[in-house]
C-alpha cells in the first residue's frame, strides 16, 4: 500500500477525513485513469475538479483551439491562451493546480473509427462533447469496453447529467435514452447561447459523479437522469429504464 507524502496528506486532508472516502478512497483516486472528451464549457470544470481531487491520470481529448468567445464559460483557459490548442492550455492549467496529475493530450476529433482505441484502458469516461455524433461514438465505445460513462449536456438554461453502465442487465446504455438521435441545425451554443455559469454547475457535478464511480460512495447516478433548470432554480431526477429493444445493449 503506497504511503501518502506529507504534501499529499496536506493537499487531500479534506478528502481523507471523510468517512466515505478516507485514505483508501484517496488512493483509488490517485491510481485512477479518467478520459475527458472535450476541454470546453463542461470539460473545464470537470477537469479542474478531477485534478484537484488527485485523479492520477487524465486524458484530454479535444481538437479545437481556444477562442475569445470560449472564455465566458471555459474557465480552464485564459485570455493569453487564445489561439492555443485547448489540450495544451488545459494541461498547463492542471499542472499549475496539481503536480500529482499526469495529463495525456489527444488533439484530434473522436469519431466512430478511433473511439475504442482512444477510450480503452481508462477507469471512467467523462463526455462533455457538443454533438450527438460524438456522444454516440463515445457511448457505443464505452458500452463495448464496459467502462462507466458519465455524460453531461447543457442547453441555454438547462443541464442534464447521467451515468451509463448499460452492459449490466438492469441498467440502460446511452442509446436506451437517446436512440439514434441526430444533430439539428441551429442547436449549438453559438446559435442558441448558453449561460456560462450553468456549464460550471453541470461540469462540476460531472466531476463529482466520476469521483463517485471511482471511490464508490453514496448512490450511483446509473439508471437515473438528473435535470437542472437554471431559469426556475429547480432540479429533479428521473428514472431511466433499460430499453429491451435497444440495439446498443445487444
Amino acid at each position: 500500500m503506497t504511503e501518502f507524502s506529507d504534501a499529499q496528506l496536506d493537499r487531500y486532508a479534506r478528502h481523507i477525513i471523510l468517512r466515505e472516502i478516507g485514505g483508501a478512497g484517496q488512493r483509488k483516486l490517485l491510481g485512477a485513469s479518467v478520459v475527458v472528451v472535450g476541454a470546453g464549457g463542461l470539460g473545464s470544470p470537470c477537469l479542474l475538479y478531477l485534478a484537484a481531487a488527485g485523479v492520477g491520470r487524465l486524458t484530454i481529448i479535444d481538437d479545437d483551439s481556444v477562442a475569445l468567445s470560449n472564455l465566458q464559460r471555459q474557465v480552464l483557459h485564459g485570455t493569453s491562451d487564445v489561439g492555443r490548442a485547448k489540450t495544451d492550455s488545459a494541461a498547463d492549467a492542471l499542472a499549475r493546480l496539481n503536480p500529482d496529475v499526469a495529463a495525456t493530450l489527444v488533439r484530434q476529433r473522436l469519431d466512430v473509427a478511433n473511439a475504442a482505441a482512444l477510450l480503452a484502458g481508462h477507469d471512467v469516461i467523462a463526455d462533455g462533447s457538443d454533438s450527438f455524433a460524438t456522444r454516440l461514438a463515445v457511448a457505443d465505445a464505452a458500452q463495448a469496453l464496459r467502462i462507466p460513462l458519465v455524460s453531461a449536456a447543457v442547453g441555454p438554461f438547462e443541464g442534464q447529467l447521467a451515468t451509463f453502465r448499460g452492459w449490466q442487465p438492469d441498467l440502460p446504455c446511452y442509446r436506451c435514452y437517446v436512440g439514434n438521435a441526430a444533430d439539428v441545425d441551429g442547436a449549438t451554443c453559438a446559435d442558441a447561447g448558453v449561460l456560462g455559469a450553468l456549464t460550471g454547475v453541470i461540469g462540476s457535478m460531472q466531476a463529482l459523479e466520476v469521483i463517485r464511480e471511482i471511490v464508490g460512495f453514496g448512490t450511483s447516478l446509473a439508471g437515473r437522469l438528473l435535470l437542472y433548470d437554471a431559469l426556475g432554480a429547480r432540479m429533479r431526477t428521473l428514472i431511466l429504464p433499460k430499453d429491451p429493444g435497444c440495439m446498443g445493449c445487444k
